[in-house]
């Protein structure tokens, strides 16, 4: 995997959709870079990992839950988030449920490996490579404010990003996203 400690300049970028002060869930959250950048700017955070011995350095940040999302039940059904965060991750029987975590007005940030990875390292199996478009298809029913798909390098990787809104109803005035 790339991991950096420094968070990704995608969810850097548009963390600016997420309300002051947002509740923010990050999806397999390893040592949390995410929380703490988060934390750091006063969001309340949510992380869920499978790894306890990373995720106990972060308890002081917010509510830290351990549990193995791919082999247990969803630990968050029935709860939203003003932001849902994922990054470098993919398990696609969780797509529902993550794309559900997003509040009425919240934000999903998602940014993870897809197909072409293979030819660079790793991840290289297929089963966490997103395949073209598949992102897009899985946020269906969120207002896709920003999308990408292609190849990054340092380190080199084939990514695909979405920044997306669970838009509310509104008073016939189209919402702005700053870009």
């Amino acid at each position: 995997m790339h991991a950096s400690p420094a968070p990704s300049a995608w969810v850097q970028r548009w963390s600016a959709l997420l309300p002051e002060h947002a509740s923010v869930l990050d999806v397999a959250c390893g040592p949390g870079r995410h929380l703490r950048w988060f934390a750091q700017r006063g969001c309340s955070v949510t992380g869920v990992d499978r790894d306890a011995a990373a995720l106990e350095p972060l308890r002081a940040l917010g509510e830290i839950i351990v549990a193995d999302i791919e082999n247990g039940p969803w630990p968050l059904v029935d709860r939203s988030f003003d932001a849902v965060i994922v990054t470098n991750y993919l398990w696609r029987p969780l797509l529902p449920a993550i794309v559900e975590c997003v509040a009425p007005g919240g934000v999903l940030l998602y940014e993870t490996f897809a197909t072409g990875n293979q030819t660079v390292g790793k991840p290289s199996r297929p089963d966490f490579l997103l395949q073209p478009g598949e992102l897009l298809r899985a946020a269906a029913g969120l207002r896709i404010v920003a999308y990408e798909d292609g190849f990054l390098t340092d380190p080199e990787r084939y990514v695909q990003r979405l920044a997306a809104v669970r838009e509310t109803a509104s008073s016939g005035v189209a919402l702005r996203y700053p870009l």
